[in-house]
């Protein structure tokens, strides 16, 4: 094709409705969004990249993926060739986890989180629990549609215990200097967001509209 493919993953039970506001220029990409799957029985991440890679039908894609969607497209880059690979909010070893992750994964607290609660944010937004919770909340009840528990409960076990600890080189890493999620002090080799919080993709679109097609074509 003579536009460049460029395939969008969501994070954490997101819909591709978080890329609502990314605008590449027609003329030169080809914007393809990706979507979670259910995962089978006993399915591992591998396997899962596996077959995510198959929706992959452009040759020589840039693969962009945002917190877990950016831990995924580095796993699927195993199984195809790719133009470029672009993680934003995003992690590109286990060693960049902040410690209350590597202690869930020594301690396996992970399995004690109540995924059921995601089912129920509809209920939740109903009640007030503060202005700064409730607008939370509401981009939660909007933007986070996955909310099949077999999945939440796979794709939190698949983040804990994600065993790369080398970095690809290759890969180009977008973070915000304010992500709680993934704290920038434990982030190497990353283009740096000012103000850039772990749902920059929503709150920092402008400056990734901008800067996304010079990364893509340099």
């Amino acid at each position: 094709m003579s536009k460049i493919p460029v395939y969008f993953m969501p994070g954490l039970a997101a819909s591709a409705q978080i890329f609502e506001r990314i605008a590449l220029p027609n003329a030169i990409f080809e914007t393809l969004l990706l979507k979670w799957e259910i995962p089978l029985d006993n399915e591992s991440l591998r396997q899962y990249a596996k077959r995510m890679a198959n929706k992959i039908t452009y040759p020589n894609p840039v693969l962009i993926g945002v917190s877990f969607g950016g831990i995924l497209v580095q796993e699927m880059a195993q199984f195809i060739t790719a133009r470029k690979i672009i993680i934003i909010s995003s992690v590109k070893t286990n060693l960049e986890f902040p410690l209350r992750m590597k202690v869930a994964k020594t301690t396996k607290a992970y399995k004690l989180i109540p995924t059921t609660l995601f089912s129920n944010i509809d209920s939740l937004s109903q009640f007030s629990f503060g202005e700064k919770i409730n607008q939370r909340l509401k981009l939660y009840e909007k933007f986070l549609r996955v909310r099949d528990k077999r999945y939440l409960d796979w794709a939190v076990e698949q983040i804990i215990l994600w065993e790369r600890t080398i970095a690809d080189d290759t890969v180009i890493h977008i973070h915000g200097d304010e992500d709680d999620v993934f704290p920038i002090k434990n982030i190497q080799n990353c283009i740096i967001v000012k103000g850039g919080t772990h749902v920059m993709i929503l709150t920092k679109y402008k400056w990734l509209n901008e800067n996304l097609p010079k990364i893509i074509l340099e």
